[in-house]
């Protein structure tokens, strides 16, 4: 004797409804699809943090870069500051 007739599931439905209620059981879906959601995200924070550090590195490279081209600017800009003294 199992769960093979309409009514069997009826019955069944009827009373977790009046053990849950209809708010719980409504929220159900919403607090199931979140905790879906977030284990999807602690699976792939592994793969964010990566990229969090790739880009990172790429910004550092990106600066240094710049401060490199600036400094020839400097010492020329320095050296015209220094002729124009001696004059």
């Amino acid at each position: 004797m199992g769960f093979d007739s309409v009514w069997h599931w009826l019955i069944f439905l009827v009373i977790v409804l009046l053990l849950f209620g209809t708010k719980k059981i409504r929220n159900l879906g919403p607090d199931l699809g979140e905790a879906i959601r977030g284990f999807k995200k602690g699976l792939s924070g592994d793969d964010e943090a990566r990229q969090k550090e790739e880009e990172v590195a790429r910004r550092k490279e990106a600066e240094q870069l710049r401060a490199d081209s600036a400094a020839p600017d400097a010492a020329s800009t320095q050296s015209q500051r220094d002729s124009s003294e001696t004059r």
